[in-house]
């Protein structure tokens, strides 16, 4: 059994998510109480804002790229991101990793092929929705992404950022993220919705929405279990 290296705290309530359901899924897979080994590295999540924001790119991947080392160095033998918007450096991380990371965008483009989607849409950062990361791993199967309008994308940024990072759940949100994804369903034909942020799961599911929903959270547990077994 592979010992499983997360980079967490951006933001917390998703890391804990994040271990609560890994855990709830080894629990119905493995007996004995076989539970995978969990390094955790929960990073300031001050202190990475503050390089992304500053778009002092190279300090952020390197900022980043340590803490994957400080895995590596306690005996992680593979790491993944706990959040979306790290991804958007995947490709430098990944040059520099000592250890195989597992990309929580790639997982979830090969889950909407799987479901034969031809065009999803995407919530989640400012750098998550705005970015092409997305866009380009969808691409390579086939399928188009749409992102909501400017003034959308400001609202859910910042919903998700001074709300739900905070683990606050506002109903009046909730609303509004729903009017959102309907909007998209009727304006760009979209088949289902990528919750492009770990935190988005707090507050949107299928019932909510009313389409599927593609929980990158979900989608990247699954993939980290089925790893760390094989």
């Amino acid at each position: 059994m592979k010992k499983i290296g997360i980079v967490g705290g951006m933001a917390p309530e998703s890391t804990l998510e994040f271990y609560r359901q890994l855990t709830v899924l080894a629990q119905e897979n493995l007996s004995d109480r076989a539970y995978p080994t969990v390094i955790i590295y929960s990073v300031n999540m001050a202190e990475f804002r503050k390089r992304l924001i500053s778009g002092d790119y190279p300090e952020t991947i390197s900022f980043l790229s340590k803490v994957i080392n400080s895995l590596a160095s306690a005996g992680a033998d593979f790491a993944v991101i706990a959040s979306n918007t790290p991804h958007m450096f995947f490709e430098e991380l990944v040059k520099a990793s000592p250890i195989p990371l597992l990309s929580m965008v790639d997982e979830t483009a090969r889950k909407a092929e799987s479901y034969g989607f031809n065009r999803v849409g995407l919530f989640g950062t400012g750098f998550t929705m705005e970015g092409d990361f997305y866009q380009k791993s969808l691409e390579k199967h086939g399928i188009m992404l749409s992102i909501p309008g400017e003034k959308d994308r400001k609202y859910i940024d910042d919903k998700t950022m001074t709300e739900l990072a905070d683990g606050k759940i506002e109903l009046s949100t909730q609303e509004e993220f729903v009017k959102i994804s309907r909007e998209m369903v009727k304006s760009e034909g979209i088949e289902a919705l990528i919750l492009g942020s770990t935190e988005l799961s707090l507050i949107l599911n299928e019932e909510v929405l009313g389409i599927p929903v593609l929980d990158t959270t979900r989608i990247c547990i699954q993939a980290v279990f089925n790893y760390s077994q094989a």
